[in-house]
């Protein structure tokens, strides 16, 4: 099962934060790393009437791509936005290419499970298999049964009509 942990990075000037944590020696997690990006907000010290544009720079599934998912405007309703994001392959670099913020960027980290515990899914999931076959295997044994059965209903059928017809049937005594 992921775990998940509350992430968030604050942009000023012209800075720039990248997000990679397999970088940082957290590679050992089976289903690795995905980052979700939730919104982006002005901070109160930021210049009224200046626009701020966020950029995200990441993988595609054949080449990077750079591209602006943020535009805000301190002292109006454009102070935040809503997002969502989702990175599931780091490095993610996110800038302020305009405007001189603060930006924070808010959202969840996702962290896959570690390598032992997909070994213990793994046994795990072997054994329902092994259990599953085996309730098949007793369900198509009843499914075996059955056209004996009818085999024997269609022999056992022309005897009795032929016994009803060759054997009296003793008189019932009122």
């Amino acid at each position: 099962m992921a775990d998940e942990y509350f992430f968030a990075l604050t942009l000023k000037g012209k800075s720039s934060e990248v997000w990679d944590p397999e970088a940082k020696g957290a590679e050992d997690y089976q289903g690795g790393h995905k980052l979700i990006i939730k919104q982006a907000l002005l901070g109160p010290e930021a210049t009224e009437g200046e626009v701020n544009v966020v950029q995200v720079e990441a993988m595609t599934w054949k080449d990077s791509v750079k591209i602006p998912v943020a535009t805000l405007k301190a002292g109006g309703p454009n102070n935040q936005v809503l997002l969502d994001l989702s990175f599931p392959d780091p490095p993610v670099t996110f800038s302020l290419v305009q405007g001189n913020g603060p930006v924070h960027i808010i959202g969840h980290h996702l962290i896959g499970s570690p390598m032992e515990e997909f070994d213990e899914m793994d046994e795990l999931e072997e054994e329902m298999i092994d259990d599953e076959e085996g309730e098949e295997g007793a369900e198509e044994e009843e499914e075996e049964d059955e056209p004996k059965t009818k085999k024997l209903k269609q022999q056992i059928a022309p005897r009795a009509k032929l016994r009803s017809k060759t054997t009296p049937r003793p008189k019932s005594k009122r």
